[in-house]
């Protein structure tokens, strides 16, 4: 599961890759990487070829000044699979990933064969308080104090010292110290911030797929929430599943934001389970102009 790179468009784009089998697509959420699917990765490579981009802006990818919107970043995870010879995926995005996801199979539904959407943005305004309040102007010089590599060191230094102890924080704690700790660089903030305000302003997200959820009723979907998402909503997840034909809905108890941690050997297993159970989509964009013109 080391990191690997590829150059795509004079840019580098970091990605872990492994297994053999159908592909699985995992995008990490906002200020995340790849790595936050390393509990999982292990057991899905076991029946799939499983492809973990860090999203350009995050993690070893580069961080160019440029376009952070989703459809940029989900061009960005097509390109990556273009690069490494991969036709089609179960696309599965947790938190801005489920973003990034949804606007995939809608800008390439002939590549998309299962959506996968866990602890996702893009349905529903509501998101948590601190993410609103960061893409307020002057944000910038925020994160600069708070993440300066002087205070990450010092959490990294409280966190090796509860380790002597014995005590470990819960998975979902230690993927924020991780994101937090991810925003040391003056070029990693300016990425965040371009990628949070694409996506959230003061009010909450700003982006929605909620009118168009109707599309997926051609495409197998899976949603997965923790009951104790502070971050945004369980209800986002219950409209979803809803608003979308023939989605299959799995709320794990006691998980936040991260479930796939929370419950790493769970998730593999309802994931696995719910490919096997489902044929893959398989879309055209002529399939998708009936539908857009239909309306339902």
């Amino acid at each position: 599961m080391e990191l690997r790179t590829a150059t795509i468009h004079g840019s580098s784009v970091g990605y872990r890759t492994a297994g053999e089998g159908p592909v699985v697509v995992l995008i990490h959420g906002m200020a995340g990487s790849s790595a936050t699917w390393e509990p999982v990765i292990p057991l899905l490579a076991r029946a799939c070829t499983v492809v973990a981009p860090d999203l350009l802006g995050h993690g070893g990818s580069a961080k160019p000044a440029g376009d952070y919107s989703l459809g940029s970043l989900a061009s960005g995870v097509r390109d990556l699979l273009v690069a490494l010879g991969h036709e089609r995926a179960t696309i599965v995005g947790q938190s801005l990933g489920g973003g990034v996801a949804m606007q995939f199979a809608y800008q390439f539904p002939e590549r998309c064969e299962r959506l996968v959407l866990v602890s996702s943005g893009g349905l529903g305004r509501e998101v948590n308080t601190l993410l609103r309040t960061l893409s307020f102007p002057g944000a910038e010089y925020v994160l600069s104090v708070a993440c300066s590599s002087r205070l990450s060191g010092a959490t990294s230094a409280v966190a090796a010292w509860l380790g002597r102890f014995g005590l470990r924080p819960a998975p979902g704690l230690a993927e924020i110290l991780r994101s937090y700790g991810s925003l040391s660089t003056p070029e990693s903030r300016t990425a965040f911030l371009h990628t949070l305000r694409a996506v959230i302003d003061p009010g909450g997200q700003r982006v929605s797929a909620t009118d168009r959820l109707y599309l997926t009723q051609d495409m197998p979907t899976l949603i997965v929430w923790g009951d104790r998402d502070t971050i945004i909503p369980l209800a986002h997840a219950r409209a979803a599943h809803d608003a979308m034909p023939g989605s299959t809905l799995h709320v794990y108890p006691g998980a936040g934001h991260y479930p796939h941690c929370d419950y790493p050997e769970r998730f593999a297993d309802d994931l696995l389970a719910f490919m096997a159970g489902t044929e893959p989509a398989s879309l055209t964009a002529e399939h998708l102009r009936a539908r857009i013109t239909s309306g339902a």
